[in-house]
């Protein structure tokens, strides 16, 4: 996954506006404690990173 269809996810789960947001302010277990924009400055894969997200949303299994 690219850094671009991650932000494209996002996106469709939590609006334009609000996506960047959430991802710059919601704390991560899965990510050591880390954002997920701390998690991808810091080099983690947009995959991890977004399956983090994923189960931290409680999305749907087709959203994965």
């Amino acid at each position: 996954m690219r850094h671009s269809e991650f932000w494209d996810r996002m996106e469709r789960q939590l609006g334009t506006g609000y996506a960047r947001v959430w991802a710059d302010t919601q704390v991560m277990r899965a990510l050591d404690g880390r954002t997920a924009r701390e998690g991808l400055d810091a080099g983690v894969p947009p995959k991890t990173v977004w399956r983090a997200v994923h189960a931290t949303l409680e999305l749907p299994a087709s959203e994965r």
